[in-house]
């Protein structure tokens, strides 16, 4: 008797971790677009004399609430991208692209948002001999972001799915190198999923976590670099430093607010400077202005796993050099390794006018 409720107690402890384990499904879906480059830019004009088509490939994980995480944000997917698109236009050529992502669930999971960031390569960029017209694209390798808001519908047949919506496509080396015109691309895409092992499906878990939430101030300290070039093609890509120090407040589980301060060491600006004294001296530019700038910032932080999603806004204090405005803007990732130290890989533009793709290291003590 006693060996036999051993037996049972075995049993019970086995289903009951079979039940806490994470299945690791995912799903396969693969979607066919059409639509248009849209004209942000009167300069890229003469680029747009087609309808781009493609098709997007993706692998996405499902998630059921077995991390605290997941059910913060609803149980969304993450997961890898592949877009073709042809853009219809002889010196636009192809763009083939590879990205992260994540899929967000809203109204019972029929609608759903996804986020992509990633690399493009593009087969005919800019050159000044045999391609002089692509003033879009000024390398062959490129950021580029894609958002698609779809209704969808996994698992209606023994695993298949469904899926339809639109898509904006961006493709940008934030003048990595000029020209750097950059596309936009809104499209309208249909397609089929495919959810893998489907009848192992488990339920979603609720959150256990508590609702309250306290953590003091933290502050961080972070250095950026990156290469870029003013627009101005030919006068090459120099390096940029810059130097932050914020303090952040977490207002909960997902969201910090930030305030600090950004030191700004732009190479590309000292010889822009230079370049304009003598090329231009109807512009009054001496070349000895100080090419190095100042800003203040507020920020905001989303916290999703170990990765971040940081918006900032921020205004040049010290501004000796007119250069695209006093506010400036900052979005992109961090990447968190263990508590403290982290990556992050960010867009600081002014307006929708972008100077450059930064990549960082810092820390949050």
């Amino acid at each position: 008797m006693n060996r036999f409720l051993a037996y049972l107690f075995c049993l019970f402890c086995l289903t009951i971790s079979a039940q806490e384990e994470d299945p690791n499904l995912f799903t396969l879906d693969a979607s066919v677009f059409s639509g248009s480059i849209l004209e942000h830019n009167s300069d890229i004009s003469h680029l747009i004399t087609g309808h781009p088509t493609g098709f997007i490939l993706s692998y996405n994980k499902k998630t059921y609430g077995f991390k605290d995480w997941e059910s913060r944000f609803n149980y969304p997917d993450w997961g890898f991208s592949f877009i073709f698109q042809d853009m219809k236009n002889s010196s636009l050529g192809e763009n083939y692209s590879l990205y992260a992502h994540y899929d967000f669930y809203f109204l019972k999971r029929n609608l759903n948002l996804r986020l992509g960031q990633g690399i493009a390569y593009t087969t005919n960029s800019y050159d000044k001999n045999a391609n002089f017209l692509n003033n879009a694209y000024g390398s062959d390798l490129m950021s580029s972001t894609y958002i698609m808001f779809n209704y969808k519908k996994e698992n209606i047949f023994k695993g298949f799915g469904v899926q339809a919506g639109i898509s904006l496509i961006h493709y940008s080396n934030a003048n990595f190198k000029a020209p750097n015109t950059s596309t936009n691309t809104l499209a309208i895409n249909v397609g089929a999923n495919y959810l893998f092992n489907h009848e192992k499906e488990p339920d979603y878990i609720p959150s256990s976590e508590e609702e309250k939430f306290k953590e003091p101030v933290k502050y961080n300290f972070a250095f950026r670099t990156g290469l870029n070039e003013s627009d101005v093609i030919g006068v090459g890509q120099f390096p940029f430093y810059i130097l932050s120090g914020y303090a952040d407040k977490r207002l909960n589980r997902k969201s910090a607010i930030q305030v600090g301060t950004d030191v700004f060491f732009s190479t590309f600006l000292e010889e822009l400077i230079t370049y304009y004294s003598v090329a231009f001296p109807e512009l009054d530019v001496t070349g000895d202005e100080d090419w190095k700038r100042v800003g203040v910032f507020v920020g905001h932080e989303l916290f999703i796993n170990k990765l971040s999603v940081i918006t900032q806004l921020g205004y040049y204090v010290y501004y000796p050099y007119d250069f695209e405005g006093r506010v400036y803007n900052r979005i992109g990732f961090k990447r968190y390794f263990g508590d403290k130290i982290y990556g992050a890989i960010t867009l600081k533009s002014h307006g929708a006018k972008a100077e450059a793709v930064e990549f960082g290291i810092g820390i949050r003590l």
